[in-house]
């Protein structure tokens, strides 16, 4: 299935994702880079074009696996000295170990069941699961123009993505996790929120 033009080009992503983000574009990688320790091992799912790891986490010199269904993304990966693999999470291979998995942005993808890809993560970590997923979508906006780009522009491959979370359906889902839930906040301007939970 083809992709989003979002999703064909890392520099249209990134400039996509800044214009989303504005001001709080750098705050979103940030929440997650002070959690994660230096020389950590890190696995990214959904990583896109690694900024994560390219511009945040590799001065820590962790141990950075992304990824991804996007070949060119994780091409680009590798070439900037990670390791990436091509992943269709929708699969029930068992993901790598690492100490911290992590996903940002990307949730929404596995609705309207993304428990499994959790239940995966948490079996894959060592330490913590890291998820910061936004909260506030165009895509779910009430002006339906609007609604119709940010939906129309988020086919990662698997078809385009109709639904979004909201903080409280994003609460729901995590309240099935609580007792691994070591800290929430909204970050990125309240944006996304971000949950932590222990392996």
């Amino acid at each position: 299935m083809r992709t989003s033009l979002i999703y064909r080009n890392a520099t249209v992503y990134e400039l996509l994702i800044r214009a989303l983000y504005g001001r709080h574009y750098t705050a979103r990688y940030r929440a997650i880079e002070a959690l994660v320790p230096d020389g950590a091992s890190v696995v990214d799912l959904c990583c896109g074009p690694a900024t994560l790891y390219t511009r945040y986490l590799r001065d820590k010199s962790v141990d950075y696996t992304g990824l991804d269904r996007n070949d060119k993304f994780v091409a680009q990966l590798t070439e900037a000295g990670g390791r990436g693999m091509v992943w269709n999470l929708n699969s029930d291979t068992p993901l790598p170990e690492a100490d911290y998995l992590v996903m940002q942005a990307s949730l929404y993808h596995f609705l309207p069941e993304p428990a499994p890809v959790l239940d995966r993560m948490l079996k894959a970590a060592r330490k913590q699961v890291i998820i910061a997923e936004p909260v506030r979508n165009i895509a779910s906006s009430d002006n339906r123009v609007l609604a119709a780009i940010g939906q129309r522009f988020t086919n990662a491959g698997d078809g385009a993505q109709a639904h979004r979370f909201t903080e409280e359906t994003l609460d729901e889902l995590f309240r099935g996790y609580e007792s691994r839930v070591v800290r929430q906040s909204l970050i990125a301007g309240g944006r996304e929120k971000l949950y932590v939970l222990d392996a």
